[in-house]
């Protein structure tokens, strides 16, 4: 059953990254799917690490059509290195740890730029880096709703 409940939600996360939105609000959409993987990688790191970020960000890849392997490459680095600092940032305050998504999802966002703009000669704007910090304010919202739902249902 925890099995499932980790499924479903890195599930509904890649729904929610894909899902239609109006062009202006378009560019502030929060990175589900990092959230969902850094919250997971923090509480459960023996379940929920580099080789479901690199599956996640091939299925990211595929559903947006992007350079395969953009996102998988950039979401197995930046889960990489939530796993080899777990221990200090479980111990931080949602403040800070909403800090500490900012620079991943900025992060993110810098190595899929890199590799697109090597591959595909894509150029950057300013709206670029408006996910990271609309993460960091859902990570107010999510932290606390995941929490609730692997203390529900128990996953160890």
């Amino acid at each position: 059953m925890s099995s499932l409940v980790i499924a479903l939600s890195l599930l509904v996360a890649m729904v929610m990254a894909i899902l239609p939105l109006p062009l202006g609000i378009d560019a502030f959409r929060p990175d589900w799917v990092l959230l969902v993987i850094f919250y997971w990688t923090l509480a459960l790191p023996h379940r929920v690490s580099v080789g479901i970020a690199w599956l996640c960000g091939m299925m990211i890849d595929i559903m947006l059509g992007s350079t395969l392997g953009v996102h998988a490459l950039a979401l197995t680095l930046v889960t990489y290195v939530a796993t080899m600092n777990f221990q200090r940032v479980r111990n931080f305050p949602v403040w800070q740890q909403a800090g500490v998504v900012v620079m991943l999802v900025a992060a993110k966002l810098l190595l899929v730029f890199w590799v697109e703009h090597l591959t595909n000669d894509v150029v950057i704007t300013g709206r670029y880096f408006w996910p990271a910090l609309t993460s960091a304010a859902m990570w107010f919202w999510l932290f606390p709703l995941l929490r609730r739902l692997r203390r529900r249902f128990r996953i160890r």
